[in-house]
């Protein structure tokens, strides 16, 4: 990936975390950090930028005004900012999942590769069932379908990955019930990856990097609760653009969590995401029928930003 321009975009309410002293201090890579009304007032990075919320007005006011405060989505104003100063892979990272090593290096995201394409007779594929953990499931996987999971027909397939979802070791993407059940503290084995499927999946926004055309109709939804990055990928999926899942680069020491608040903003999904991706393969999904519309006239003025 030389010659590209590589940005990492986060939000936080925190001062810098370990995370994100570590992707701060990272060569070749320009960190955007996003601030909220409730972040440190003295936040500071040694190289990357901070946007504060003033600086977020200027940048894209109707924007910054239909997504609202107090909301991990404020992540869509960095974006706007990493594709504004011509950013061509943009990682966008939660400042609790700590990269290891080896973390952003040998990207597939923008190449053509092969690898083991799973092959799924029925309307959504779960990545985290594919691995070794098969008792677990990612977050926004519709629960209606867990007992229809079969990995058994795959064959290795040329890819021109849009979107590179690396994993996470430690505690894992998975939704609250699946937490609740397992409380789970992972390893992911790297021989599993990288994989992809032939049909729609979930993947998430806390370890994910994304070509700058994909990034382009990438949209973390607003009012949509912990739905918010799913419903982004579902809907970047239907839009024709592909995911490779890789190994775990970051290990994820959870910042703390209510778990029973977690069901209850994760359960417009439980509700919806069986519906989407049936109408995803179905050929009829329409944005309008899932989104609120404030989201949608979020979306549209964060396009109307980004083409212009």
């Amino acid at each position: 990936m030389q010659g590209h321009k590589k940005y990492i975009v986060s939000t936080t309410i925190n001062a810098p975390t370990e995370a994100i002293r570590r992707f701060d201090a990272m060569k070749d890579w320009t960190l955007i950090v996003v601030g909220d009304r409730k972040t440190p007032t003295d936040y500071r990075l040694d190289n990357g930028r901070y946007l504060s919320p003033s600086d977020q007005e200027k940048l894209a006011p109707e924007l910054s005004e239909l997504i609202g405060w107090n909301c991990i989505q404020r992540r869509n104003l960095g974006f706007v900012l990493a594709l504004d100063e011509g950013a061509d892979i943009i990682a966008t990272v939660d400042d609790d999942n700590i990269p290891y090593e080896n973390w952003g290096s040998e990207l597939l995201v923008g190449t053509t590769a092969t690898m083991k394409s799973f092959i799924v007779d029925g309307d959504c594929f779960d990545p985290v069932g594919a691995t070794e953990h098969r008792h677990l499931w990612h977050r926004g996987f519709p629960l209606q379908l867990l007992r229809t999971r079969d990995y058994s027909n795959f064959e290795d397939r040329q890819v021109h990955v849009d979107i590179q979802a690396d994993f996470w070791d430690g505690d894992p993407d998975i939704d609250a019930v699946c937490r609740m059940e397992h409380a789970p503290d992972v390893t992911f084995d790297t021989g599993s990856f990288p994989f992809t499927s032939d049909t729609v999946s979930p993947f998430n926004s806390q370890n994910t990097f994304l070509t700058s055309e994909a990034l382009r109709r990438y949209f973390m939804v607003p009012f949509a609760g912990r739905m918010d990055d799913i419903w982004a990928a579902y809907h970047l999926l239907h839009l024709g653009y592909k995911v490779a899942y890789a190994q775990a680069s970051v290990r994820q020491d959870r910042n703390v969590q209510d778990l029973t608040g977690n069901l209850v903003n994760e359960f417009v999904g439980y509700e919806n995401n069986a519906k989407m991706v049936q109408a995803i393969n179905s050929g009829s999904y329409d944005i309008s029928a899932y989104w609120p519309q404030r989201a949608l006239r979020a979306y549209e003025a964060y396009m109307r930003r980004v083409d212009a």
